[in-house]
Formats: structure tokens, sequence, C-alpha cells
């Protein structure tokens, strides 16, 4: 699969997962598709735990409320510190953006299927704290993501995108002219 192919199958998916192990070399290929990423002045601040052990897994998935992945049979945490890069400024949302989309490019050109998490675990509820405590995270970082892994179970179907001439224009704002 080339490149544009991967973004452009890229999509979420949150149905259930086929009891099929992910090979920890595949999740190595994942996690290094997002250490890849570029980070504001290069300050890398975004890491990663793959979780493929069945009893951490479960205990994760048991304070996700309500519950996503359940049955998928790998997980990525994406975690991250607020390490400020240029003129006081922040970029980890970036940094950490950045790797997520690398590592669902690598999920589907590798045959799976995943979900970004973020807003569901990171809620006023605390589910990235509970995370946190299970995977021994430490302070100074932050659980951000949670990106099941697997092949699916159900069959994927793509979410309809707006037309290029809704969205993108050359020149100027809302310009017809895209040919």
């Amino acid at each position: 699969m080339n490149t544009l192919d991967a973004i452009n199958s890229r999509h979420s998916y949150r149905g259930k997962y086929k009891d099929i192990t992910v090979p920890r070399s595949d999740l190595i290929k994942i996690i290094q598709a997002g250490i890849s990423a570029p980070s504001g002045c290069n300050r890398q601040t975004t890491s990663f735990i793959a979780v493929d052990d069945k009893k951490v897994l479960a205990e994760l998935k048991g304070v996700i409320d309500p519950p996503v992945g359940e049955t998928a049979p790998a997980a990525i945490c994406v975690l991250t510190q607020r390490i400020n890069a240029y003129r006081d400024k922040c970029f980890s949302v970036q940094d950490y953006s950045a790797a997520i989309e690398n590592m669902l490019l690598a999920i589907v050109e590798l045959g799976y299927e995943s979900c970004w998490y973020e807003g569901h675990i990171t809620d006023d509820d605390g589910i990235n704290h509970k995370m946190e405590k299970i995977l021994k995270v430490p302070q100074d970082y932050e659980l951000v993501c949670f990106l099941p892994v697997g092949v699916a179970e159900e069959d994927v179907k793509m979410p309809k995108k707006k037309a290029f001439d809704e969205r993108a224009w050359f020149n100027c704002f809302g310009n017809s002219d895209n040919r």
C-alpha cells in the first residue's frame, strides 16, 4: 500500500475485533511510525506504551466507561510531556497528534483497525488518570490517547467526506476554479 492509499483508507473503527494476536513486531512498527513523527523544535514530547498482556488490557478496559475497544487484542497508549519548545510555547498537542496520525496510517498499512480515543478518556471523569496508575506512568507524563489495535470483525465502512470543492480552494477562500 502506498502512502496516499493508506491516507485515503484510514478511518475510525469502533466495531468488534477478531481474536487474533497482534505480533510485537507489528506493534514496534506502529510505534516507530509514531516516534518518526515531527515534533516542535524536536522536543520529542510524545511517548508510547504498547499493551498486549491480556490482564493489563482487561484492567485498562475496566476503567473506560462507557467501554471502547473491548475486544481489541492490543492497544497503544500515548503519553505526552508538557515541555515548552519556542518562545515559551508548548507544542505537545501538535506533537502527539502527528504521532497518532502516523500510527493510524501504519495500523492501516499493516492490515489492522483502530480509533483515536482522546476526549473520551481525558474528560473530567479522569479515566486517563486511572489508566496512568495501571501503567505506572510517572507524574510528569499525561496519558492522552488510547488506540485499540486489531483485525476488524465487522465490515469496515468508510465515512462520507465532503467534496473537495466544499473544503479546499486555490488562491482565495471559496474560489470555484479548483482545476
